[in-house]
């Protein structure tokens, strides 16, 4: 068998808990060749949020794109886009890739972020959804993209619906630890189908969980599982890495084991 080839389109993250490197860690578990896309370098700070972004330059970020566009790949894994400009490539880079699946995972809360441009960038982000195969945000980015608060499970349902209204193929909400502080739940649901994957809360750093679980999805998918049997088996492999995670964040494990 080929192996599959998979492109992160992802930020840098200096720790290397989360970001491209965690996509290409994810790939490398799953015998997955992967590919980046550079849209940005996280970088460590003293201030309230922790860490400062940087955006790739905006010429640079279309050549990335350009030189992969001709390349045959099994999935596309989305991250952060730190802005407007980087997003709109890459929205164009996968309306003309429509035979890949992708997988998006919608960061938009940072806590530097000024009201105007998380609403700008939900607006954009919006405009992904009729493109995308999965969308995975979690609860607070539900309730941007949905326009609802969310505080059950219940919520939670009703979220997905709308997001599925807006164009959602696959929409998997992550509950993280909001909903309940003993399990973390996760609700899948395809505009017919709803369920929900429960897993203890593991009081470990979590760090990059988010981009690791969207990279199994991803990875998953690339290798030919169906796209609810992929989020089940990328919700285990996030558990299993969280359970071995350290200071810097996320480890990957042996999906073998």
């Amino acid at each position: 068998m080929t192996m599959p080839k998979v492109l992160a389109i992802s930020g840098s993250d200096v720790l290397s808990g989360g970001g491209f490197q965690a996509d290409l860690a994810t790939y490398s578990q799953y015998g997955i060749y992967g590919f980046v896309a550079v849209t940005s370098i996280v970088t460590v700070a003293e201030n309230a949020s922790g860490f400062d972004i940087f955006p790739a330059d905006i010429e640079v970020f279309k050549r990335q794109l350009d030189s992969l566009d001709d390349v045959a790949f099994d999935a596309i894994k989305i991250g952060l886009l730190p802005s407007l400009e980087i997003a709109d490539l890459t929205l164009r880079f996968i309306q003309r890739h429509q035979d890949v699946s992708v997988i998006l995972d919608p960061v938009l809360v940072f806590k530097e972020n000024h009201d105007t441009e998380i609403s700008q960038m939900t607006a954009k982000l919006l405009e992904f959804l009729p493109f995308v195969t999965v969308i995975t945000p979690n609860l607070r980015e539900a309730e941007m993209l949905s326009g609802m608060t969310i505080t059950t499970v219940s919520d939670m349902k009703v979220a997905a619906k709308a997001l599925s209204g807006l164009g959602s193929q696959h929409t998997v909400i992550k509950g993280g630890s909001r909903l309940d502080k003993h399990f973390a739940r996760d609700l899948y649901d395809d505009g017919g189908l709803s369920r929900e994957f429960v897993k203890p809360i593991v009081a470990r750093n979590n760090n990059g969980a988010g981009c690791t679980f969207a990279s199994a999805i991803a990875s998953n998918i690339a290798r030919g599982k169906s796209v609810l049997t992929a989020v089940e088996q990328s919700k285990d492999f996030v558990y299993q890495a969280i359970l071995n995670s350290n200071e810097y964040g996320v480890f990957q494990h042996d999906i073998n084991t």
